[in-house]
């Protein structure tokens, strides 16, 4: 990833923890819920290793193009599911918004930090995907907002199966994917 190094591997650090508190999400729920954490996990560990700064580590272009097979492949599977459920309609956004930064990183292919920009300094597709990503990080984040009168006692439920820190997971990667865009 370009930028600086500090707010790169703090992205690595957020991205990595999501990714890990999404593998303890399938331990627990139905077997949509589990399919959805797989899902996220794998998001949260590839967004971790993407993130990792160019500086320290400048990745070679047959693992940038990894990168774009391994989304790719998630892309195809989130669009599949999705005629289950809209959710997996992000996941395959996010999915192809991965492949779209690790092709717009491979050099030469107009990767890089400031090659191939419109006119305005923002390529069309970026913009469109941050416009996404803001609008996705605000609904979610309104949805964890609690609920005006909702007090009382809270059911003891494992800390790995509350549908808050799912969606506590979800915001953060929707905050780091917006990091992550603003970059490419």
């Amino acid at each position: 990833m370009h930028g600086p190094v500090l707010p790169g591997w703090l992205l690595v650090a957020l991205c990595a923890a999501t990714g890990s508190y999404c593998l303890l999400r399938l331990r627990s729920g139905s077997p949509p819920a589990r399919t959805a954490a797989g899902g996220e996990a794998v998001m949260g560990f590839g967004m971790a290793a993407m993130a990792v700064p160019a500086a320290f580590l400048s990745p070679p272009p047959w693992m940038l193009t990894g990168y774009a097979v391994v989304f790719g492949g998630a892309a195809l599977r989130a669009l599949w599911l999705a005629r289950g459920g809209a959710h997996h309609l992000h996941h395959a956004v996010g999915s192809l918004a991965m492949v779209y930064m690790a092709l717009a990183m491979t050099p030469g292919a107009g990767g890089g930090a400031h090659e191939g920009h419109a006119a305005g300094g923002v390529p069309l597709l970026t913009g469109a995907l941050l416009l996404y990503f803001a609008g996705y990080v605000l609904s979610t984040g309104v949805r964890l907002l609690p609920a005006a009168g909702a007090g009382g006692p809270v059911a003891a439920v494992s800390w790995s199966a509350r549908p808050e820190l799912a969606l506590a997971c979800r915001l953060s990667m929707g905050i780091a994917m917006l990091a992550m865009l603003v970059t490419v």
